[in-house]
């Protein structure tokens, strides 16, 4: 076997897991109005489940819905109601052989207002964490004591439920991990002070699920071993926590970092190395004598072997890669890397869970969707429909890619040399490895399922309609986008797209970039590197949309290390022949930057000029992706797989609208 350590069993506490790989828990919002088990949410774990992951952990859930909830739809286990619905999901992980754990929590100062019906949320002391920005309540002792039980009968019911053991959330800023930390733990009562008065809580919760539940049951603690935050928790502090713990009886640690103040250390944006958290688990391991398990952005087969071979945890999360490729460990064990579908932390399925939608994956489309897209419809044997595709990006390579295991013959044209379109334009050398993972996932598909894909083509109209297609899908793509402003037409005007493919060469030039995004980031570093004078001026487009805050940050401070001056808070105002005059936005004051050249990357609009003549001739002909008005790859997989998995019953609709209309 290629991968043996990988798939080599293991045990936490007396529970043996069939391999080495762990589903780390993350919020979903799948639950229901009231915190229960949905079917929604059974799916999604029986994915993961089916895929051959060996251990998966609930994601977090509450154990005091009155004060410690951190989700609009976390999951609950505060009552004895909430018992069989996990039950339900304990019973669907079981038949495929994997292991499940309930990671037990309470928000404490993490929590807010508008999630716990107006009230004030609780902690340790009042002091208020700074991403949230309200004040807590101090927990009184009485409370603290009552906070204890209330975790213990969340394990009482876990084991009740069936789940195989419980993950005590000590980590990433909660209620537990505050009162571990000096910096939020400021009691003088017998639960602050001293290290031992601050580890009191959580000790009195691990012994209390020993008694009630068993020495037998298996207790792991997830730890932020450094909170990277002034006055908190630090790795040295993180070694004694754990050292700590292990005299408790805990049969494993799981080793993270990071709190709300934090965020951008718990997950982890494009910018981050694979596994760059790992030597945070190799520090503990040095520690302790109970298996350790790491988490970090943790992608590729090879990777996760490396870091058990060379003895730096005993088990690896693959987090966020089991959202895109519930299969990841199916596909390894069988030897098809080649069809993973790696996560490339672009961190849609963070903005849409933090947007209190569901989970969502910008490169599965069906990920918190399994309900929805249970199975392909296939065609009758001996029908061959064909369906042309023009535009090899990804909404149009993702399209192909349905269509084809549906039954259809598809062929794809492609009027560049290479598969991928506007991915290729990423060039953060960190960002671009991971895209390169997806356009190479995408273009490995295409030969697997032997799809016709015609390069460097742009077919006309008399061409696609040679072939008597059942369909069309155009996925042309988009241009990019010009300010409406006066001089935009001006010969020392550029884009993106003219810096990134080398249209035009720029050394030692005074160059003004003005947009943002990561390919705006990624063109402004780009031509500073190169020896060029630069300014960037930040203005709001809809990729900037989809950036967090903290990666926004890492990304200015990235230009700044290579002397571009960066003016944010402005808008443009016209581009004159030399320069170019901007408005400050809280002032109102113009001013004017110098420019030999202006760069502008304020995102893409519609290229698609095949639709309107095509449409007067034929039915079935769908726009995808940026083609459509969309903007981001998400958006471009989702079109291209609705479209293509719905096919049949989007065109009966149409035929029956056509119908009824006549009549």
């Amino acid at each position: 076997m290629q991968y043996p350590n990988l798939f080599k069993q293991g045990k936490i506490g007396n529970l043996t897991l069939k391999n080495r790989v762990v589903m780390p828990p993350m919020g979903t919002n799948l639950a229901g109005p009231e915190g229960e088990v949905t079917d929604q949410l059974i799916e999604y774990y029986e994915e993961r489940a089916k895929g051959g992951t060996g251990l998966i952990i609930v994601e977090f859930t509450c154990i005091d819905n009155e004060y410690g909830k951190g989700f609009v739809r976390q999951v609950r286990l505060d009552d004895d109601v909430f018992i069989p619905g996990i039950h339900a999901l304990a019973k669907t992980v079981h038949k495929y052989g994997a292991k499940v754990f309930v990671q037990v929590h309470h928000a404490g100062r993490q929590s807010n207002s508008s999630l716990i019906n107006g009230k004030q949320s609780v902690a340790p002391s009042n002091i208020a964490c700074a991403a949230v920005g309200e004040e807590p309540r101090e927990l009184t002792t009485a409370e603290v004591k009552e906070l204890v039980n209330k975790f213990v009968q969340s394990a009482i019911r876990c084991k009740q439920a069936g789940i195989d053991g419980v993950e005590v959330h000590g980590a990433h800023g909660y209620l537990i991990n505050q009162f571990l930390s000096p910096e939020a733990n400021l009691r003088t009562d017998e639960y602050g002070g001293s290290f031992k008065n601050r580890m009191r809580f959580i000790e009195e919760i691990i012994v209390g699920i020993r008694e009630k539940c068993g020495k037998d049951y298996p207790v792991t603690v997830r730890l932020s071993v450094d909170e990277f935050i002034e006055g908190g928790i630090d790795l040295e502090l993180g070694k004694d926590i754990s050292r700590y713990l292990e005299t408790l009886g805990v049969d494993g640690l799981h080793i993270s970092c990071g709190t709300y103040d934090s965020m951008d250390k718990i997950i982890e944006s494009p910018l981050f190395e694979q596994g760059w958290r790992v030597y945070l688990a190799e520090e503990i391991k040095k520690e302790v004598n109970i298996p350790v398990i790491t988490v970090g952005s943790i992608r590729e087969p090879q990777f996760v072997e490396n870091i058990l071979s060379e003895g730096m945890a005993d088990f690896v999360t693959i987090g966020r890669g089991l959202i895109a490729d519930p299969e990841w460990v199916n596909k390894t064990m069988e030897g098809r890397e080649a069809e993973i579908r790696k996560c490339i932390n672009c961190l849609h399925c963070i903005h849409s869970v933090m947007g209190n939608s569901h989970v969502l994956c910008s490169i599965n489309a069906r990920a918190g969707r399994e309900l929805e897209f249970k199975e392909l419809q296939h065609l009758p044997s001996d029908e061959k429909r064909h369906v042309v595709i023009v535009g090899g990006g990804p909404g149009g390579m993702e399209a192909a890619r349905i269509l084809t295991l549906k039954g259809y013959r598809v062929i794809l044209f492609e009027k560049d040399n290479k598969l991928g379109g506007q991915l290729h334009l990423v060039t953060d050398p960190i960002y671009r490895k991971k895209m390169t993972w997806h356009i190479n996932y995408l273009s490995s598909e295409m030969k697997r399922l032997n799809i016709d894909v015609r390069m460097n083509s742009e077919p006309t109209v008399e061409e696609i309609t040679s072939f008597n297609p059942y369909a069309v899908f155009l996925a042309t793509g988009g241009r990019p986008k010009l300010p409406q402003v006066e001089g935009n037409d001006i010969e020392h005007v550029y884009t993106y797209e003219d810096v990134k493919l080398q249209e035009k060469e720029f050394t030692n030039s005074k160059i003004t970039v003005v947009g943002s995004g990561m390919i705006c980031h990624g063109t402004t570093r780009r031509l500073a590197e190169a020896g060029n004078e630069v300014t960037y001026v930040e203005i709001p487009t809809k990729a900037s949309k989809r950036i967090g805050a903290e990666t926004r940050l890492r990304l200015l401070e990235k230009l700044k290390l290579v002397n571009v001056n960066v003016v944010t808070d402005h808008k443009l105002e016209r581009i004159l022949p030399s320069s170019i005059i901007v408005e400050d936005l809280v002032s109102g004051k113009h001013s004017e930057l110098e420019s030999e050249y202006v760069i502008v990357a304020m995102g893409v609009e519609a290229y698609n000029p095949l639709e309107e003549t095509l449409r007067a001739q034929m039915n079935n002909v769908f726009v995808l992706g940026d083609a459509a008005g969309y903007s981001s790859l998400g958006d471009a997989t989702r079109d291209g797989f609705e479209k293509a998995y719905f096919l049949e019953s989007i065109v009966t609709q149409h035929r029956e609208e056509e119908v009824t209309q006549t009549v």
